[in-house]
C-alpha cells in the first residue's frame, strides 16, 4: 500500500527563485510528520506545492497513489487535503460559524456538515460558544483554532498546518498541541510546519529537516531531537 503523501523530486518557486530543489518526502496514514527548518528553508513553499498554489516545475506528487501536481486547488481539496495556512487567513467580517461552514465546500463534505460541525465543537467548546462572534474579534488562539475547524469541516485524509503556533502565547501554544495530538489519535494524518522544533519534534512521529530548499535530515523523532546537528541548529543545545 502507497504512503498516503509522497513527494519525488519536487521542485518549486517563485519567479526565477527556485526555492525547494528535488524534495522527497513521505506521509503514511495515520502519521504526523513534521517539517521543520529555519525562515526562508522552502516549508511553507512546499505546503503550497502540495496544495497547488504554486506549480510543481519538476517531480511529482501523489495523494494515495494518484498523482495530483497539476491539478487545481479546489480539485487538490476535493482529492482529501485541508491546508491550514500560516496567518489563518479567517474571514474577519463573517461569524465563526460562517467561517467554519465555508469548510465544507465538497459535496461530501457539505452532506456531512451538521456532523462535522458537532465534532468541530465537540473538540473547540471554545468555537461552540462563540459561534455568532465574528472572527476578527477573536483572539489570536481562537482564530487559529477556528482555522483549524475549518479546515476539518472539509473531512481531510491530510490536515496540512503551517506555523499554527506563531505568535501565541505558551499556554495556547501548548493546547493547540494537544489538540493537534488528538486529531491525528482520531484518524486523521497531518502534516505539520513549525517553527518551535523542539515542540514539533516532541509531538510528531517522523519529522524532515528543510535547509536551503533541499532535505537535508530526516528520520524518527527519537533519533532527530538526540541529533548533535539538530540541537546544535535548532534546539540550542
Amino acid at each position: 500500500m502507497p504512503p498516503l503523501l509522497r513527494l519525488e523530486g519536487v521542485e518549486a518557486g517563485y519567479g526565477d527563485l527556485l526555492a525547494i530543489r528535488g524534495v522527497s518526502l513521505e506521509v503514511g496514514r495515520g502519521e504526523l510528520v513534521a517539517l521543520i527548518g529555519s525562515n526562508g528553508a522552502g516549508k511553507t513553499t512546499t505546503l503550497r506545492a502540495i496544495t497547488g498554489l504554486l506549480p510543481c516545475r519538476r517531480g511529482r506528487i501523489e495523494l494515495n497513489g494518484i498523482r495530483i501536481d497539476g491539478l487545481g486547488p479546489a480539485e487538490i481539496v476535493a482529492s482529501g487535503i485541508a491546508h491550514v495556512p500560516e496567518g489563518r487567513q479567517l474571514f474577519p467580517s463573517m461569524t465563526v460559524l460562517e467561517n467554519l461552514e465555508l469548510g465544507a465546500r465538497t459535496a461530501e463534505a457539505r452532506r456531512r456538515r451538521a456532523e462535522s460541525l458537532a465534532q468541530v465543537f465537540q473538540l473547540f467548546p471554545r468555537l461552540a460558544e462563540r459561534r455568532r462572534q465574528l472572527a476578527g474579534s477573536l483572539s489570536g488562539g481562537e482564530q487559529q483554532i477556528c482555522a483549524i475547524g475549518r479546515a476539518l469541516m472539509a473531512r481531510p485524509r491530510l490536515l496540512m498546518l503551517d506555523e499554527p503556533s506563531l505568535g501565541l502565547a505558551p499556554v495556547m501554544v501548548r493546547a493547540i498541541f494537544d489538540d493537534l495530538a488528538r486529531i491525528n489519535r482520531e484518524g486523521t494524518t497531518v502534516l505539520l510546519v513549525e517553527q518551535n522544533v523542539l515542540r514539533a519534534l516532541r509531538l510528531c512521529h517522523r519529522a524532515y529537516v528543510l535547509e536551503n530548499g533541499v532535505v537535508a535530515l530526516s528520520g524518527a523523532r527519537d533519533r532527530l531531537l538526540a541529533d548533535e546537528r539538530v540541537r546544535h541548529a535548532y534546539l540550542g543545545r
